[in-house]
Protein backbone atom coordinates (compact mmCIF):
# COMPACT_ATOMS: atom_id res chain seq x y z
CA UNK A 1 0.00 0.00 0.00
CA UNK A 2 1.07 3.54 -0.67
CA UNK A 3 2.55 4.91 2.55
CA UNK A 4 1.21 8.45 2.20
CA UNK A 5 0.21 11.05 -0.35
CA UNK A 6 3.16 11.93 -2.54
CA UNK A 7 2.18 14.53 -5.10
CA UNK A 8 5.18 16.05 -6.80
CA UNK A 9 4.44 17.37 -10.28
CA UNK A 10 6.75 17.71 -13.27
CA UNK A 11 5.90 21.04 -14.93
CA UNK A 12 8.91 21.78 -17.12
CA UNK A 13 11.71 20.01 -18.97
CA UNK A 14 14.82 21.09 -20.84
CA UNK A 15 17.44 19.02 -22.61
CA UNK A 16 20.78 19.30 -24.34
CA UNK A 17 21.70 15.90 -25.77
CA UNK A 18 23.34 14.29 -28.82
CA UNK A 19 19.98 14.15 -30.65
CA UNK A 20 18.38 17.50 -29.86
CA UNK A 21 18.32 20.77 -27.96
CA UNK A 22 14.53 21.07 -27.70
CA UNK A 23 11.71 18.76 -26.65
CA UNK A 24 9.85 18.38 -29.98
CA UNK A 25 13.05 17.48 -31.83
CA UNK A 26 14.06 15.07 -29.08
CA UNK A 27 10.66 13.36 -29.17
CA UNK A 28 10.78 13.02 -32.95
CA UNK A 29 14.31 11.60 -32.86
CA UNK A 30 13.29 9.06 -30.21
CA UNK A 31 10.24 8.02 -32.19
CA UNK A 32 12.34 7.57 -35.32
CA UNK A 33 15.05 5.77 -33.30
CA UNK A 34 17.75 8.16 -34.50
CA UNK A 35 21.17 7.18 -33.20
CA UNK A 36 23.33 10.08 -32.02
CA UNK A 37 26.56 8.07 -31.86
CA UNK A 38 29.45 8.46 -34.29
CA UNK A 39 33.21 8.67 -34.50
CA UNK A 40 34.61 11.34 -32.19
CA UNK A 41 34.95 14.80 -33.73
CA UNK A 42 36.09 16.80 -30.66
CA UNK A 43 39.67 15.56 -31.14
CA UNK A 44 41.63 13.19 -33.35
CA UNK A 45 40.77 9.84 -31.83
CA UNK A 46 42.54 7.74 -34.48
CA UNK A 47 45.60 6.99 -32.28
CA UNK A 48 43.38 5.69 -29.49
CA UNK A 49 41.59 2.41 -28.85
CA UNK A 50 38.20 4.01 -28.17
CA UNK A 51 37.04 6.21 -31.03
CA UNK A 52 33.27 6.60 -30.79
CA UNK A 53 31.06 8.81 -28.63
CA UNK A 54 27.69 10.55 -28.54
CA UNK A 55 28.58 14.23 -28.84
CA UNK A 56 26.48 17.38 -28.62
CA UNK A 57 27.14 19.21 -31.88
CA UNK A 58 26.71 22.87 -32.85
CA UNK A 59 26.48 24.06 -29.24
CA UNK A 60 27.18 27.78 -28.85
CA UNK A 61 26.98 28.74 -25.16
CA UNK A 62 26.69 32.44 -26.04
CA UNK A 63 23.16 31.74 -27.28
CA UNK A 64 22.09 30.90 -23.74
CA UNK A 65 24.17 33.08 -21.42
CA UNK A 66 26.37 36.13 -21.26
CA UNK A 67 29.59 35.81 -23.26
CA UNK A 68 31.86 36.68 -20.30
CA UNK A 69 30.18 34.19 -17.98
CA UNK A 70 30.27 31.50 -20.65
CA UNK A 71 34.08 31.88 -20.82
CA UNK A 72 34.31 31.19 -17.07
CA UNK A 73 32.18 28.06 -17.26
CA UNK A 74 33.29 24.54 -18.03
CA UNK A 75 31.25 22.87 -20.79
CA UNK A 76 29.20 20.87 -18.26
CA UNK A 77 28.12 24.13 -16.59
CA UNK A 78 27.26 25.67 -19.96
CA UNK A 79 25.07 22.67 -20.76
CA UNK A 80 23.32 22.98 -17.39
CA UNK A 81 22.53 26.67 -17.82
CA UNK A 82 21.18 26.13 -21.34
CA UNK A 83 18.99 23.17 -20.35
CA UNK A 84 17.67 25.11 -17.35
CA UNK A 85 16.69 28.03 -19.57
CA UNK A 86 14.70 25.63 -21.72
CA UNK A 87 13.08 23.99 -18.67
CA UNK A 88 11.99 27.29 -17.11
CA UNK A 89 10.54 28.43 -20.44
CA UNK A 90 8.73 25.11 -20.81
CA UNK A 91 7.30 25.53 -17.29
CA UNK A 92 6.11 29.06 -18.22
CA UNK A 93 7.97 30.54 -15.26
CA UNK A 94 8.67 34.23 -15.74
CA UNK A 95 12.15 35.53 -15.06
CA UNK A 96 10.80 37.79 -12.32
CA UNK A 97 8.52 36.72 -9.52
CA UNK A 98 8.29 35.67 -5.90
CA UNK A 99 8.65 32.00 -6.84
CA UNK A 100 12.41 32.48 -7.26
CA UNK A 101 13.02 33.27 -3.59
CA UNK A 102 12.38 29.70 -2.46
CA UNK A 103 13.15 27.81 -5.67
CA UNK A 104 15.73 25.10 -5.06
CA UNK A 105 18.42 23.87 -7.44
CA UNK A 106 19.96 20.37 -7.50
CA UNK A 107 21.61 20.10 -10.90
CA UNK A 108 24.36 17.57 -10.44
CA UNK A 109 27.35 16.03 -12.21
CA UNK A 110 29.08 12.72 -11.78
CA UNK A 111 32.57 14.13 -12.33
CA UNK A 112 32.34 17.86 -13.03
CA UNK A 113 34.77 20.03 -14.96
CA UNK A 114 37.45 17.48 -15.74
CA UNK A 115 38.27 18.98 -19.14
CA UNK A 116 39.02 22.33 -17.51
CA UNK A 117 41.19 20.61 -14.89
CA UNK A 118 43.19 18.74 -17.53
CA UNK A 119 43.85 21.95 -19.46
CA UNK A 120 44.95 23.69 -16.25
CA UNK A 121 47.35 20.85 -15.48
CA UNK A 122 48.91 21.24 -18.91
CA UNK A 123 49.21 25.02 -18.46
CA UNK A 124 50.74 24.45 -15.03
CA UNK A 125 53.34 22.08 -16.45
CA UNK A 126 54.14 24.23 -19.47
CA UNK A 127 53.99 27.73 -17.99
CA UNK A 128 54.01 27.52 -14.19
CA UNK A 129 51.57 28.12 -11.32
CA UNK A 130 51.05 31.81 -12.07
CA UNK A 131 49.11 30.75 -15.17
CA UNK A 132 46.49 28.80 -13.24
CA UNK A 133 43.09 30.41 -13.83
CA UNK A 134 41.49 31.99 -10.73
CA UNK A 135 38.26 30.41 -11.96
CA UNK A 136 39.71 26.88 -11.96
CA UNK A 137 38.07 25.63 -8.78
CA UNK A 138 34.58 26.99 -9.55
CA UNK A 139 34.79 25.53 -13.05
CA UNK A 140 35.82 22.09 -11.81
CA UNK A 141 33.74 21.21 -8.75
CA UNK A 142 30.59 19.17 -9.56
CA UNK A 143 28.25 21.36 -7.48
CA UNK A 144 28.94 24.42 -9.62
CA UNK A 145 26.22 23.56 -12.15
CA UNK A 146 23.75 24.19 -9.32
CA UNK A 147 25.64 27.28 -8.22
CA UNK A 148 25.78 28.77 -11.71
CA UNK A 149 22.10 28.07 -12.40
CA UNK A 150 21.18 29.69 -9.09
CA UNK A 151 23.12 32.82 -10.00
CA UNK A 152 22.02 32.92 -13.64
CA UNK A 153 18.32 32.82 -12.76
CA UNK A 154 18.25 34.21 -9.21
CA UNK A 155 17.02 31.02 -7.54
CA UNK A 156 17.52 31.31 -3.77
CA UNK A 157 16.11 28.13 -2.27
CA UNK A 158 18.03 24.98 -1.24
CA UNK A 159 21.08 24.58 -3.46
CA UNK A 160 23.37 21.57 -3.66
CA UNK A 161 24.46 18.67 -5.86
CA UNK A 162 24.39 14.91 -5.59
CA UNK A 163 27.31 12.82 -6.85
CA UNK A 164 26.65 9.12 -7.42
CA UNK A 165 28.30 8.34 -10.75
CA UNK A 166 25.76 7.18 -13.34
CA UNK A 167 22.87 7.45 -10.86
CA UNK A 168 23.67 11.10 -10.13
CA UNK A 169 20.83 12.95 -11.85
CA UNK A 170 18.09 10.48 -10.90
CA UNK A 171 19.28 10.83 -7.30
CA UNK A 172 19.05 14.62 -7.75
CA UNK A 173 15.44 14.31 -8.93
CA UNK A 174 14.61 12.05 -5.99
CA UNK A 175 16.25 14.35 -3.43
CA UNK A 176 14.31 17.26 -4.91
CA UNK A 177 11.05 15.36 -4.65
CA UNK A 178 11.88 14.63 -1.02
CA UNK A 179 12.45 18.32 -0.31
CA UNK A 180 9.10 19.21 -1.79
CA UNK A 181 7.34 16.41 0.04
CA UNK A 182 8.75 17.50 3.39
CA UNK A 183 8.01 21.19 2.91
CA UNK A 184 11.47 22.67 2.40
CA UNK A 185 10.37 24.28 -0.85
CA UNK A 186 7.54 24.17 -3.35
CA UNK A 187 9.68 24.20 -6.51
CA UNK A 188 13.03 22.72 -7.48
CA UNK A 189 15.04 22.88 -10.69
CA UNK A 190 16.80 19.53 -10.86
CA UNK A 191 18.72 17.18 -13.13
CA UNK A 192 22.28 16.60 -14.25
CA UNK A 193 25.02 17.61 -16.66
CA UNK A 194 28.22 16.04 -17.96
CA UNK A 195 30.90 16.83 -20.57
CA UNK A 196 33.71 14.27 -20.78
CA UNK A 197 34.47 13.76 -24.46
CA UNK A 198 38.24 13.87 -23.96
CA UNK A 199 41.00 11.28 -24.46
CA UNK A 200 41.81 10.87 -20.76
CA UNK A 201 38.38 10.04 -19.27
CA UNK A 202 37.48 7.97 -22.31
CA UNK A 203 40.78 6.10 -22.03
CA UNK A 204 40.29 5.63 -18.29
CA UNK A 205 36.78 4.19 -18.67
CA UNK A 206 38.05 2.07 -21.53
CA UNK A 207 40.86 0.61 -19.46
CA UNK A 208 38.25 -0.42 -16.91
CA UNK A 209 36.74 -2.53 -19.71
CA UNK A 210 33.62 -0.36 -19.51
CA UNK A 211 33.58 1.11 -23.06
CA UNK A 212 32.72 -0.35 -26.45
CA UNK A 213 35.57 -0.94 -28.90
CA UNK A 214 33.25 -1.07 -31.93
CA UNK A 215 34.94 1.71 -33.89
CA UNK A 216 33.99 0.21 -37.24
CA UNK A 217 30.23 0.47 -36.68
CA UNK A 218 29.51 3.44 -34.38
CA UNK A 219 25.73 3.21 -34.85
CA UNK A 220 25.82 -0.32 -33.45
CA UNK A 221 28.33 0.35 -30.66
CA UNK A 222 25.73 0.97 -27.93
CA UNK A 223 23.68 -2.22 -28.02
CA UNK A 224 22.11 -3.15 -24.67
CA UNK A 225 20.94 -6.76 -24.34
CA UNK A 226 22.71 -7.73 -27.59
CA UNK A 227 25.16 -10.64 -27.53
CA UNK A 228 27.76 -8.41 -29.24
CA UNK A 229 27.69 -5.79 -26.48
CA UNK A 230 31.13 -4.89 -25.16
CA UNK A 231 30.59 -1.74 -23.11
CA UNK A 232 28.89 1.63 -23.10
CA UNK A 233 29.47 4.61 -25.39
CA UNK A 234 30.39 7.91 -23.73
CA UNK A 235 27.76 10.61 -24.13
CA UNK A 236 27.38 14.18 -22.94
CA UNK A 237 24.73 16.82 -22.35
CA UNK A 238 22.28 17.99 -19.67
CA UNK A 239 18.75 17.20 -18.63
CA UNK A 240 16.79 19.54 -16.34
CA UNK A 241 13.28 19.19 -14.89
CA UNK A 242 11.10 21.59 -12.94
CA UNK A 243 9.40 19.86 -9.99
CA UNK A 244 6.60 21.52 -8.05
CA UNK A 245 4.34 20.76 -5.15
CA UNK A 246 1.06 19.85 -6.87
CA UNK A 247 -1.10 22.58 -5.34
CA UNK A 248 1.52 25.21 -6.12
CA UNK A 249 1.52 24.09 -9.75
CA UNK A 250 -2.27 24.13 -9.95
CA UNK A 251 -2.61 27.55 -8.38
CA UNK A 252 -0.37 29.13 -10.99
CA UNK A 253 -2.11 27.26 -13.80
CA UNK A 254 0.92 25.24 -14.80
CA UNK A 255 0.81 22.56 -17.47
CA UNK A 256 1.52 19.31 -15.61
CA UNK A 257 3.26 16.43 -17.39
CA UNK A 258 2.62 14.04 -14.54
CA UNK A 259 3.68 13.12 -11.04
CA UNK A 260 6.55 11.36 -9.34
CA UNK A 261 4.64 8.62 -7.59
CA UNK A 262 7.49 7.10 -5.64
CA UNK A 263 11.07 5.94 -5.69
CA UNK A 264 13.55 3.52 -4.19
CA UNK A 265 17.19 3.85 -3.13
CA UNK A 266 19.70 1.15 -2.26
CA UNK A 267 23.37 0.17 -2.23
CA UNK A 268 24.92 -3.01 -3.59
CA UNK A 269 27.81 -3.25 -1.10
CA UNK A 270 29.41 -5.46 -3.74
CA UNK A 271 32.17 -3.80 -5.82
CA UNK A 272 33.38 -0.29 -6.62
CA UNK A 273 32.56 -0.64 -10.33
CA UNK A 274 31.03 -4.02 -11.14
CA UNK A 275 27.33 -4.73 -10.69
CA UNK A 276 26.13 -7.61 -8.58
CA UNK A 277 25.20 -10.16 -11.28
CA UNK A 278 22.12 -11.18 -9.31
CA UNK A 279 20.81 -7.60 -9.21
CA UNK A 280 19.81 -7.94 -5.55
CA UNK A 281 20.50 -4.32 -4.64
CA UNK A 282 18.76 -2.95 -7.72
CA UNK A 283 15.77 -5.16 -7.02
CA UNK A 284 15.47 -3.69 -3.52
CA UNK A 285 15.38 -0.18 -5.00
CA UNK A 286 12.65 -1.21 -7.45
CA UNK A 287 10.63 -2.91 -4.72
CA UNK A 288 10.86 0.17 -2.53
CA UNK A 289 9.57 2.31 -5.41
CA UNK A 290 6.56 -0.01 -5.67
CA UNK A 291 5.97 0.18 -1.91
CA UNK A 292 6.21 3.97 -1.70
CA UNK A 293 4.07 4.58 -4.78
CA UNK A 294 1.43 1.91 -4.22
CA UNK A 295 1.90 0.93 -7.87
CA UNK A 296 1.93 -2.82 -8.57
CA UNK A 297 4.22 -4.42 -11.19
CA UNK A 298 1.26 -5.18 -13.47
CA UNK A 299 0.33 -1.46 -13.57
CA UNK A 300 3.66 -0.44 -15.15
CA UNK A 301 3.29 0.30 -18.88
CA UNK A 302 7.00 0.25 -19.72
CA UNK A 303 10.46 0.28 -18.18
CA UNK A 304 13.18 2.75 -19.13
CA UNK A 305 16.14 0.64 -18.09
CA UNK A 306 19.63 1.76 -17.12
CA UNK A 307 20.80 -0.61 -19.90
CA UNK A 308 24.43 0.39 -20.42
CA UNK A 309 25.39 -2.46 -22.80
CA UNK A 310 28.06 -3.71 -20.42
CA UNK A 311 28.24 -7.48 -20.23
CA UNK A 312 27.49 -7.92 -16.52
CA UNK A 313 25.47 -4.71 -16.09
CA UNK A 314 22.71 -5.80 -18.45
CA UNK A 315 22.56 -9.23 -16.83
CA UNK A 316 22.34 -7.66 -13.37
CA UNK A 317 19.49 -5.34 -14.36
CA UNK A 318 17.58 -8.12 -16.11
CA UNK A 319 17.82 -10.25 -12.98
CA UNK A 320 16.59 -7.37 -10.82
CA UNK A 321 13.58 -6.89 -13.11
CA UNK A 322 12.76 -10.59 -13.03
CA UNK A 323 12.93 -10.60 -9.25
CA UNK A 324 10.78 -7.48 -8.78
CA UNK A 325 8.21 -7.95 -11.55
CA UNK A 326 7.79 -11.72 -11.62
CA UNK A 327 5.33 -12.99 -14.24
CA UNK A 328 4.18 -9.44 -15.06
CA UNK A 329 7.54 -8.69 -16.72
CA UNK A 330 6.80 -10.64 -19.92
CA UNK A 331 4.06 -8.15 -20.85
CA UNK A 332 6.02 -4.95 -20.14
CA UNK A 333 8.28 -3.34 -22.79
CA UNK A 334 11.85 -2.74 -21.61
CA UNK A 335 13.77 -0.03 -23.47
CA UNK A 336 17.27 1.44 -23.21
CA UNK A 337 17.67 5.06 -24.33
CA UNK A 338 21.48 4.80 -24.17
CA UNK A 339 21.23 2.85 -27.43
CA UNK A 340 20.34 6.21 -29.05
CA UNK A 341 22.11 8.93 -27.02
CA UNK A 342 25.00 7.05 -25.43
CA UNK A 343 25.71 7.12 -21.72
CA UNK A 344 25.62 10.67 -20.36
CA UNK A 345 26.92 9.57 -16.92
CA UNK A 346 25.74 12.29 -14.52
CA UNK A 347 23.22 13.53 -17.09
CA UNK A 348 21.93 10.09 -18.07
CA UNK A 349 19.12 9.61 -15.57
CA UNK A 350 17.59 13.04 -16.16
CA UNK A 351 17.74 12.93 -19.96
CA UNK A 352 16.35 9.39 -20.02
CA UNK A 353 13.58 10.41 -17.62
CA UNK A 354 12.72 13.29 -19.95
CA UNK A 355 12.72 10.86 -22.89
CA UNK A 356 10.28 8.53 -21.14
CA UNK A 357 7.97 11.40 -20.15
CA UNK A 358 7.90 12.61 -23.76
CA UNK A 359 6.91 9.10 -24.82
CA UNK A 360 3.94 9.11 -22.45
CA UNK A 361 2.90 12.44 -23.90
CA UNK A 362 3.18 11.39 -27.52
CA UNK A 363 1.94 7.81 -27.44
CA UNK A 364 4.96 5.70 -28.31
CA UNK A 365 7.72 3.59 -26.77
CA UNK A 366 10.96 3.88 -28.71
CA UNK A 367 12.67 0.77 -29.96
CA UNK A 368 16.32 -0.22 -29.95
CA UNK A 369 17.66 -0.46 -33.51
CA UNK A 370 21.09 -1.72 -32.42
CA UNK A 371 19.50 -4.85 -30.92
CA UNK A 372 19.94 -7.19 -33.89
CA UNK A 373 21.47 -10.24 -32.20
CA UNK A 374 19.67 -10.61 -28.90
CA UNK A 375 21.62 -12.39 -26.20
CA UNK A 376 19.96 -15.66 -25.19
CA UNK A 377 20.11 -14.43 -21.60
CA UNK A 378 17.35 -11.91 -22.41
CA UNK A 379 14.94 -13.87 -24.61
CA UNK A 380 12.30 -13.64 -21.88
CA UNK A 381 12.37 -9.82 -21.87
CA UNK A 382 9.91 -7.81 -23.97
CA UNK A 383 12.44 -5.52 -25.66
CA UNK A 384 11.06 -3.63 -28.67
CA UNK A 385 13.41 -3.45 -31.64
CA UNK A 386 11.02 -1.05 -33.41
CA UNK A 387 8.99 1.83 -32.01
CA UNK A 388 5.73 0.67 -30.46
CA UNK A 389 2.72 2.96 -30.73
CA UNK A 390 0.53 2.74 -27.67
CA UNK A 391 -0.85 4.95 -24.95
CA UNK A 392 1.10 4.67 -21.72
CA UNK A 393 0.87 6.33 -18.34
CA UNK A 394 3.02 4.65 -15.69
CA UNK A 395 6.68 3.80 -16.15
CA UNK A 396 9.68 2.76 -14.06
CA UNK A 397 13.02 4.52 -14.56
CA UNK A 398 16.23 2.87 -13.30
CA UNK A 399 19.67 4.42 -12.83
CA UNK A 400 22.63 2.59 -11.31
CA UNK A 401 26.14 3.91 -10.65
CA UNK A 402 29.71 2.84 -9.91
CA UNK A 403 29.98 2.32 -6.18
CA UNK A 404 26.76 0.29 -6.09
CA UNK A 405 24.38 3.27 -6.11
CA UNK A 406 20.85 2.26 -7.15
CA UNK A 407 17.92 4.56 -7.85
CA UNK A 408 14.47 3.71 -9.22
CA UNK A 409 11.59 6.10 -9.86
CA UNK A 410 7.94 5.59 -10.80
CA UNK A 411 6.24 8.29 -12.86
CA UNK A 412 2.55 8.65 -13.74
CA UNK A 413 1.44 10.84 -16.63
CA UNK A 414 -1.56 13.15 -16.23
CA UNK A 415 -4.50 11.85 -18.22
CA UNK A 416 -6.07 14.15 -20.82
Amino acid sequence: MKKEAFQVAVTGMGTINPLAKDLPSFSKALEEMTIGIDRISAYDASPYTFQVAAEVSDFDPKMYMDRKRAKKYDRFIQFAVAATRFALEDAALTMDGEWKKQAGVTISSGIGGLQTLLKAMKDFGDLGPEYISPFLIPMVIPDMASGAVSMEFGLKGPNFATVSACATSLHAVIMSAMMIKHGYTKLVVTGGSEALIHPLPIGAFGNMMALSRNNQNPKEASNPFDRRRDGFVMGEGAGVLVLEEMEHARQRGARIYGTIEGFGLSGDAFDFSASDPQGEGASRAINQAFEVSGVSPSQVDFINAHATATIIGDISEANSLRSSFGEALKNIPVQGTKSLIGHGLGAAGANELIAAILETQNGFIHGMPSLTQRDEAFTDLNIPEKTVYRKSSVFLKNSFGFGGHNASLIFRAISD
